[in-house]
């Protein structure tokens, strides 16, 4: 089956970044983006074996992808899988039949929610080639939704009172976070600093986008409508999400220094962030006409359809963008050349500007070398 291959991956990516940054700093150059062409490469992640279907939903800077893929003809009968070096593997299950995986931290630890052979589901965290149960609540079960560096895992469990709370599981004991008021929470991101980013029932019955930090759990408003949740965070606390606005429409919202704003839509009246880094670029999904969802990348106060940053011949249609890491490379679920649903990979394309830069900076670190007499 033939697919569009990436330039890099993973650890090459990271050196690369590196390398120029070095290079440049060391010659005093500044690299210019330039401002045409493809601006990412596109890779298929491909299946699991006896499916047909994928979907990426985290990504670390290693360029590891994760989230569940089809094991059967029937798409909803899914697996977490782990992409790793140009190939997935499935993670299996906790005894039962059905898991996925929703995030992934630098250290490749994966977590998400996986049937028990009881029929439960259960949030996991996966490690060292096992699949650790991490309980609820004291209610019948739980899920995972995002992991940090440290291995802290927060999500959504039932309680002994028959509610769902948002949870914090660190150092082998799940926290619940508690309410804005109301009777439920679910916890969707985590930072580098343990800030947790959800959504809360109020004390009035409706539904807020929360941080939680310093053991409070801060309401963050709205855009003016009833609604709102809050999906992802990063290192300087920027978290971004959906929100109701005042209209009655839903959009994509960042919220920075106790502002929200409204990330605008694809033309359409729907939008939602699910994935930020920590230079501040959103990534989500928005509608672009009545039923059509195309997947977008909001950076420098622009949102901008991701299909139209790609290849024009690759035969792609990009549905959904669900995370994005350090290094630009962002992770989601689209439709293939071959009218498959496919998780893909874009990798941020060198424009040829920056090419010859590093070109220019090599030599400059060459001469550098040579006149401080070093072989």
């Amino acid at each position: 089956m033939a697919r569009f291959k990436s330039h890099r991956r993973g650890g090459n990516s990271a050196h690369n970044a590196a390398l120029i940054l070095a290079l440049t700093a060391a010659t005093g150059l500044a690299i210019v983006p330039a401002t045409h062409g493809a601006a990412y490469s596109i890779t298929g992640l491909g299946f699991l074996p006896g499916g047909s279907a994928s979907y990426g939903y985290g990504i670390n800077a290693s360029g590891q992808v994760v989230g569940p893929a089809a094991i059967s003809g029937n798409r909803y009968d899914r697996h977490a899988f782990l992409y790793s070096a140009g190939a997935m593997a499935d993670l299996g299950t906790l005894g039962g039949t059905y898991s996925y995986a929703s995030g992934i931290n630098a250290s490749g630890q994966v977590v998400g929610g996986a049937q028990t052979s009881s029929g439960a589901y259960y949030a996991f965290l996966y490690g060292g080639g096992a699949m650790q149960d991490l309980g609820a609540l004291g209610g019948t079960y739980s899920y995972a939704s995002g992991i940090n560096a440290s291995g802290q895992v927060v999500g959504g469990a039932g309680t002994s009172a028959s509610g769902e709370h948002a949870f914090l599981y660190s150092g082998g004991t799940m926290q619940d976070l508690g309410t804005l008021g109301g009777v439920s929470s679910n916890a969707f991101g985590i930072n580098v600093s343990g800030q947790v980013v959800g959504g809360a029932r109020t004390s009035s019955g409706a539904y807020h986008a929360f941080i939680y930090s310093g053991n409070l759990m801060t309401d963050i408003g709205t855009l003016g409508g009833n609604y709102s949740y809050a999906t992802a965070i990063n290192a300087s606390a920027q978290v971004v999400g959906e929100a109701q606005t005042s209209a009655g429409s839903y959009h994509a919202f960042d919220y920075t220094g106790n502002i929200m704003t409204d990330l605008g839509t694809l033309g359409g009246l729907r939008s939602y962030a699910f994935g930020i880094n920590d230079s501040g670029q959103v990534v989500g999904e928005a509608q672009t006409s009545p039923g059509v969802y195309h997947a977008f990348l909001y950076s420098g106060g622009i949102m901008q359809d991701l299909n139209s940053l790609i290849p024009t011949a690759s035969g792609w249609t990009l549905r959904e963008a669900n995370a994005i890491n350090i290094l630009g490379d962002i992770v989601g679920s689209g439709t293939d050349p071959q009218g498959h649903i496919d998780a893909f990979l874009l990798t941020p394309v060198p424009e040829p500007a920056t090419i010859a830069l590093l070109a220019i900076a090599g030599a400059g670190m060459l001469l550098l070398r040579k006149r401080r007499g070093i072989r």
